[in-house]
């Protein structure tokens, strides 16, 4: 039986700890993958399969800021700035040396987290909202050695990144790049819940919680601030990495500062859990679909949003869903998502999270 008439309670602590804790659970994680593997890439055409490209890259920068956001409770706005560390690391090495991108994306992701741990060492003497601040000053910094590096960058001009090749096969399309950057996702996310099992990411939670108790502990506050921020950078340079490879060019353009605002947004409409970030990477990524799509009707009602106006718009209508999320669900869709398990776990019984 998938489920006992009165609600179903775990019985050991091996089963509370547990990544799927029912057989139900096991069903429809299995459903899931095999919707996303073997029905998803072969119904839908390029225009979906880019989107859920992009939703994946997007989904592993975000998994990595919920490292600092909601695992150490920690801000960050130079998120897209490790970002554009990983992409051109990766596209240098492709493009000069002409390394594969099994080699090049590892490379990428350590470069980036150490460009990470170098900037938290001045950021973590300082607490709270000023942190924040210096993350911004790192990212100004980051990309402009990004634009002055010459022939290794390109400059404006962008930097080419070669197509993804393993073993004489070419990930040249949409359709084979999803089945690349859908597992590395799930990767990512599966290496993450597991970290929180581990004596690092209890670490991060303590202090998180109340770093004065978790020092008072025998914690060491500051290493642990430390990995949180290479571990994070790691994250955004394999993102880094794999939107090089898979746009084929890359300029400084495509890392602007409100990226990483976007990224603490989606934390915000998620929630800061794992799967929280998950949720909220769709949501704004599905989100602004929908407004390209109405872009010619807002166009046609309000004649100052038509044509590049549309982006300006766009902007204001992220925000005003943020907000709305701060003020109705400060949660976010993971507290949603949560609520919808227990009814179903604790049938008929009411749940307590409600």
């Amino acid at each position: 039986m998938f489920k006992k008439p009165c609600g179903t309670f775990d019985e050991a602590y091996e089963k509370d700890t547990a990544m799927v804790r029912t057989p139900f659970r096991w069903v429809m994680l299995a459903l899931l993958f095999a919707l996303m593997f073997l029905v998803f890439p072969f119904v839908a055409g390029a225009y979906l399969l880019d989107v859920a490209n992009n939703i994946g890259i997007t989904i592993i920068a975000v998994l990595g800021l919920q490292i600092l956001v909601g695992f150490t409770g920690l801000i960050s706005l130079g998120h897209a700035a490790f970002m554009a560390a990983g992409a051109y690391t990766s596209a240098m090495l492709s493009e000069h040396l002409g390394w594969p991108f099994y080699a090049t994306m590892p490379l990428a992701a350590l470069v980036s987290g150490l460009l990470g741990m170098l900037v938290s060492l001045p950021a973590l003497r300082i607490r709270g909202f000023y942190i924040a601040v210096s993350t911004v000053a790192a990212h100004y910094i980051i990309l402009w050695f990004i634009l002055h590096g010459g022939d290794l960058t390109m400059g404006t001009s962008g930097l080419t990144a070669h197509e993804i090749s393993m073993g004489g096969f070419v990930f040249d399309s949409e359709f084979s790049m999803y089945y690349v950057i859908m597992g590395l996702t799930v990767l990512v996310v599966f290496l993450l819940t597991n970290l929180m099992r581990t004596k690092i990411g209890r670490a991060m939670l303590a202090v998180r919680d109340n770093d004065l108790a978790a020092e008072f502990m025998g914690i060491n506050v500051f290493r642990t601030k430390v990995l949180a921020f290479f571990l994070s950078s790691v994250c955004a340079g394999m993102a880094g990495a794999l939107l090089a490879h898979y746009q084929g060019l890359i300029t400084v353009d495509q890392f602007t500062l409100i990226d990483s605002i976007w990224f603490l947004g989606m934390l915000i409409i998620g929630g800061p859990t794992i799967i929280g970030a998950i949720f909220g990477a769709i949501f704004l990524r599905l989100l602004s679909q929908l407004v390209l799509f109405m872009a010619p009707f807002i166009g046609g009602i309000f004649p100052a949003f038509s044509g590049t106006a549309v982006s300006g718009f766009t902007q204001i209508f992220f925000g005003l869903v943020i907000i709305l999320f701060l003020v109705f669900e400060p949660r976010g869709l993971a507290h949603r998502w949560q609520i919808t398990l227990s009814t179903f776990r604790l049938w008929p019984f009411k749940t307590p999270l409600g």
